[in-house]
């Protein structure tokens, strides 16, 4: 049938349906079509009612008044899906801006005129053959009340289909029977009575509270009922301090009598850490959903640094599913709340954001949920933000985004249904706009009205959720006038009996969270990390992982030069001179041996950004990927990702898997040591201070490449300085290695322990080939790590000076003394920076005698780890310090300068007349 004869009142509702997928996806109709309605289209805009003359394959097509019609209904239905979240009723507190060109008819090409006409096109939305006045009525309750819904970015016809049908069924509303409200109505009661009662307890004292969204409570609880019921036994929710404490309470079930004490200011039960405040601890639950599913629910501790959280509640999610349900990663459900202003403002989100489908990171989709306040502290959200929603990021991902009226309590549960319903579908990303307000400012004993007057006098006379719930159920003849105050009073009652209770303790009892991880390993403080551990390997397993990560398939073609680099493994083994690379890949393959796991992410990590690693292997013909080490026969397991280019969002990933998987070796790796600045965040908030204040141990390696060889500021230094000026107590580990042994035994000591500390590595560039930084097989054999090495023999017994320094700069002084015969100094490497291994030290200096002692370090001396020597050995105050002047660059951009400086401070070391 050609496009003529198609085109009659017989066949409008097919002709409609091929319109509506031409909107939706032009690239899924057939062509001929397609230029059909392209030619449409452009018609369209100036043509007037029954003339229309489309050309087609050179042939001009009259298209019928009727059919005309139906195309402009289709339209309206494309219009309203595509822009009805503009004209919603999701502000509870003030009228939406304006948005044009509005969804008025005329805009179509229709008029009040054709209401009561029936169109075919009402087929696309549910409600078969209508007239307009009912699409119109249809598409408004869909889209334009309490939920607004943005989807049609999407690029899958499939899942576009799949949410339309989603929303048509029952015009986007609930259809709740009365027990579900009933429990709706009692977590809203439980939200509100929690925050007034702790509003008149403790007046005046920082809470952040819920109230202006406590319809978020509900939402969680039904979250997590019903992902339960569709087999998710694992929760993993990071948020922020609004509404922290009431999610606690009541999602999580935290006791109120501990909370209580927090409030109190109750000192903690151990003196061991320093503890936080309330509003960022962490808390983890087991329990039975009230359908008797038994689940595990985790809420991550966080810093005020926000936004940081929702990258380790992915790490902590991965590592639970790598670990317990491979095979089915929607088992486990990360869930992160957010702020309007934070999700808008700060950068993390965007690294999350692309994690979610990348190999390394995804999470089978997470629900994202916005407590959207509309002020961030003081500042307005026309101030926060450029995009029309803060929820924008969510295109990123072409994830769906859901704008809910936080006064609409069934509607915001709703809208979570929805979100469950789509990840457990399709794996992907959602959003959750939760749009109320915040009833105080931005803490209690803020004045908000200095700032938003106008907004907050309308706050204040605004009803709460709980009370405009209670009203509506009170029309529907669910509850009489009682019962609100009968579940206000049980609830509140209970709250007096625990408060009595939390009168009583003495100290504030702290949860361990994740504990259930975590069985068998102990808290560590200097005096264990600073024992010796036996990290040693017997030689023919050495032998086996050598022989199996030196020989590629045979059914496979790989370039020559790879070749050669897998296969003279094999040969430095044989030859007794084992490089750095093998160092790594020896401990990785013990390690694995023995149980563990290895997981390494970073940019470039697979090869190694100087290419000596190649733990990832490419054919040359289709790039198939071939990791060696699983070719072990081992218990363990390696997983090496290389990272998209991002720092923040990735360590803290990294540090979130390491937090829930402590028997595997965690480890990032920067492409330069400074680039880890990109991630100081959570080097400051989570790596060097979660132990001290959340009682978390945790395991994670950052490689960090280190050391002067005339390449610039940036790629010189690893701020060492930053990092040693984190140390305290016995928090971690901070280690510069010169020896492929050493670095053998340091991973290896890592796992091998029974406690966790974050390990900071200062990795070389040059002597990843330096012919010199070789270990011989029996050093792997035997021994352990060493803090200090110490290799200087008879010949330097009576040096008169000692040198004692650290990293690739150990090289450069001794090529010097080599080449110059100086055996009146002895050099000794500080391979461990922190703890610091003062009674090793020392004993070498009793040891030589020397009067001269030095502290060489190719940083200027402003930076490098000659202040922290200071802090810790207060005798290096009096010892002569060799090193670049103060600068406020770590290195010259300049080869040749810098090579002038880094001579200058060799033979400074060897003027041993000063």
């Amino acid at each position: 049938m050609d496009k003529f004869s198609f085109l009659n009142a017989a066949h409008t509702a097919q002709f409609a349906q091929l319109y509506d997928e031409y909107l939706i996806n032009p690239d899924q109709v057939e062509p001929s079509w397609r230029a059909f309605f392209q030619g449409f289209d452009f018609g369209m805009e100036s043509a007037h009612e029954g003339d229309l003359i489309v050309e087609h394959t050179g042939t001009p097509i009259a298209v019928p008044e009727n059919v005309q019609k139906e195309f402009q209904v289709v339209k309206l239905i494309d219009a309203y899906r595509t822009r009805g979240h503009l004209f919603t009723k999701t502000n509870p507190v003030r009228d939406r801006r304006n948005y044009e060109p509005k969804l008025d008819l005329v805009n179509f090409g229709l008029s009040d005129s054709d209401l009561d006409t029936v169109f075919d096109s009402g087929e696309l939305i549910g409600v078969g053959k209508t007239t307009l006045r009912n699409i119109v009525a249809h598409l408004t309750k869909i889209y334009c009340e309490s939920i607004g819904v943005e989807y049609m970015y999407i690029r899958k016809p499939d899942e576009v289909k799949w949410i339309q049908n989603w929303l048509h069924n029952n015009d986007n509303h609930p259809t709740f029977n009365k027990d579900q409200k009933i429990q709706i109505l009692k977590k809203l009661n439980e939200a509100v009575s929690f925050e007034s009662f702790l509003h008149t307890k403790y007046v005046g004292q920082k809470r952040f509270s819920l109230e202006g969204n406590e319809s978020l409570i509900p939402a969680l609880d039904a979250l997590i009922e019903n992902a339960a019921d569709k087999g998710v036994d694992q929760f993993v929710l990071g948020m922020a301090h609004r509404g922290r404490l009431n999610v606690l309470t009541n999602i999580f079930g935290k006791p109120v009598k501990d909370i209580f004490s927090e409030f109190d200011g109750k000192d903690y039960e151990q003196d061991i850490f320093d503890g936080d405040v309330k509003y960022h601890l962490g808390y983890t639950s087991k329990r039975k959903t009230d359908n008797g599913n038994d689940i595990n629910i985790n809420i991550v501790p966080n810093p005020s640094h926000l936004e940081t959280v929702g990258a380790v509640v992915e790490g902590i999610a991965r590592a639970k599913q790598d670990m317990h349900t491979p095979e089915n990663f929607s088992k486990v459900l990360p869930i992160v709340l957010h702020g309007d202003a934070a999700i808008a403002g700060q950068g993390i989100v965007y690294e999350v954001v692309q994690m979610a489908q990348l190999d390394a990171y995804k999470t089978a989709g997470t629900i994202h949920l916005v407590v959207n306040n509309q002020v961030g502290f003081t500042t307005n959200y026309l101030d926060a933000r450029s995009s029309t929603y803060c929820t924008d990021i969510a295109k990123v991902t072409l994830s769906p985004v859901l704008h809910v009226n936080a006064d609409d309590a069934e509607a915001v549960v709703h809208a979570m249904n929805f979100a469950l319903d789509y990840r457990m579908e399709f794996g992907r990303d959602v959003f959750i706009d939760l749009l109320g307000y915040r009833k105080y400012g931005h803490n209690e004993g803020d004045e908000p009205r200095f700032t938003q007057p106008q907004l907050y006098k309308a706050i204040g006379k605004h009803k709460n959720p709980r009370d405009i719930y209670a009203e509506r159920l009170l029309k529907e003849g669910i509850i009489n006038n009682s019962k609100v105050k009968e579940l206000e009073k049980q609830y509140k009652e209970r709250l007096e009996e625990e408060l009595a209770t939390s009168r009583q303790m003495e100290n504030t009892i702290i949860t361990p969270f994740m504990q259930d991880e975590w069985n068998g390993f102990e808290q560590a403080t200097e005096v264990e990390m600073m024992q010796q551990v036996e990290t040693g390997v017997d030689r023919k397993i050495l032998e086996e992982i050598t022989a199996t990560i030196s020989k590629l398939p045979e059914d496979r073609n790989f370039i020559r030069k790879i070749k050669k680099i897998v296969e003279i493994r094999q040969k430095m083994f044989d030859e007794d001179r084992l490089d750095w690379a093998m160092g790594e890949h020896l401990a990785y393959g013990s390690l694995m041996q023995e149980g563990f796991n290895v997981r390494m992410s970073g940019q470039d990590v697979e090869r190694g950004t100087f290419s000596h690693r190649h733990a990832v292997v490419k054919s040359e013909n289709n790039e198939h990927e071939f990791i060696l080490h699983n070719n072990l026969d081992v218990k363990g397991h390696m997983y090496i990702y290389n990272s998209h280019l991002s720092e923040y969002g990735v360590v803290g990933f990294e540090y979130g898997y390491a937090l829930a998987r402590p028997k595997t070796l965690t480890i990032w790796e920067a492409q330069f040591g400074d680039f880890s600045n990109g991630a100081q965040i959570m080097m400051d908030q989570y790596i060097s201070a979660g132990e001290d204040k959340w009682k978390n141990q945790n395991g994670l390696v950052k490689l960090l490449p280190h050391g002067y060889e005339g390449q610039g500021a940036e790629h010189s230094s690893a701020r060492i300085e930053r990092y040693l000026q984190l140390c305290a107590k016995d928090n971690m580990f901070m280690v510069n290695c010169t020896t492929p042994a050493n670095i053998f035994h340091l991973l290896r000591r890592q796992m091998k322990v029974n406690y966790r500390k974050p390990l900071v590595v200062f990795t070389p560039k040059s002597l990843l080939r330096y012919p010199k930084a070789v270990s011989t097989v029996s050093e792997f054999e035997n021994g352990h790590f060493q803090e200090v090495i110490d290799v200087d023999g008879d010949a330097f017994a009576k040096a008169e000076t000692l040198v004692f320094t650290s990293g690739k700069f150990y090289y450069d002084l001794l090529e010097y003394r080599e080449e110059n015969n100086r055996t009146d100094v002895a050099l000794v490497r500080l391979e461990q920076l922190f703890p610091l291994p003062v009674d090793q030290m020392q004993k070498i200096i009793k040891k030589y005698g020397s009067k001269d002692v030095v502290w060489a370090q190719e940083e200027p001396r402003n930076m490098g780890a000659y202040s922290h020597l200071m802090l810790h050995m207060p005798e290096t105050r009096s010892w002569r310090v060799c090193s670049r002047n103060m600068y406020a660059a770590p290195a010259s951009g300049s080869s040749t300068r810098s090579k002038r400086r880094q001579a200058r401070i060799i033979e400074d070391v060897f003027n041993t007349n000063k």
